[in-house]
């Protein structure tokens, strides 16, 4: 696979549009399998990430109204997307970090669409609850509803499938997110969130922060500290770089 390298400088996705950070900064992303630049990344800063966790926010209403059947379709067409760039994806896999692109990453790929496919499936199936009442004339119910925005921040080693398994369940259950994957992987997880984009979500629902953990990873985590409720997901035990 060639990669054009003037022509593969990135953006960030963030309310609905690809866009560069604030900073108008880049850095190279170094292929660890041949040595080579394949491209440029946005270097995002802390208010990059501010608007992207702004932007999640506003967009918590008009994902709300869409029923759990029409997110279903929106999963079904991730993976169908997914599934469509698979040699693509595997390739990029392979060049971005490095494991081997039959013995690995092909099945990476596999995995991530299988990720949106059960997570589109499984939300057909949330179920409420109906309680004891002491009154016979009432009835107690309990049913679901989204948490609210969730900060997600991946590490290098599974690019795809840490990805999948936070942000498929996470959009399956109503939520948005902002999503700041490892600074060394940020080619392929672009390209993963160019297949999420087709799935034509709201605007802010999906959001992609690139740039140094110690900025963008720090703000994004710090999501759980903001008076609005934002759950957390984190994968790996140590700085994603």
């Amino acid at each position: 696979m060639t990669i054009d390298v003037a022509r593969s400088v990135k953006k960030m996705f963030v309310d609905g549009r690809w866009v560069e950070s604030e900073s108008g900064e880049l850095f190279d992303a170094d292929s660890p399998a041949t040595g080579e630049v394949i491209a440029q990344v946005p270097k995002g800063t802390r208010a990059d990430a501010q608007r992207a966790v702004e932007a999640a926010h506003r967009a918590r209403a008009a994902m709300a109204k869409l029923k759990g059947f029409e997110r279903s379709k929106r999963l079904h067409k991730i993976a169908e997307a997914i599934e469509k760039r698979r040699d693509e994806l595997g390739k990029l896999l392979t060049l971005d970090q490095g494991k081997p692109l039959k013995a690995e990453a092909l099945g990476e790929v596999d995995e991530c669409t299988e990720y949106f496919r059960i997570a589109a499936e499984d939300l057909k199936r949330l179920e409420g609850r109906v309680l004891p009442s002491a009154s016979p004339t009432k009835l107690v119910f309990a049913r679901h509803y989204p948490r609210g925005v969730y900060g997600i921040i991946t590490p290098w080693n599974w690019p795809l499938t840490m990805a999948a398994e936070l942000i498929a369940p996470a959009l399956a259950a109503g939520n948005t997110f902002v999503w700041t994957p490892a600074s060394s992987t940020s080619v392929i997880s672009v390209a993963l969130m160019e297949c999420i984009a087709e799935a034509d979500f709201p605007a802010g629902v999906a959001n992609l922060v690139t740039g140094p953990g110690a900025e963008v990873g720090d703000e994004v985590a710090a999501l759980s500290a903001r008076p609005k409720p934002a759950p957390r997901s984190r994968g790996g035990l140590r700085a994603s770089t």
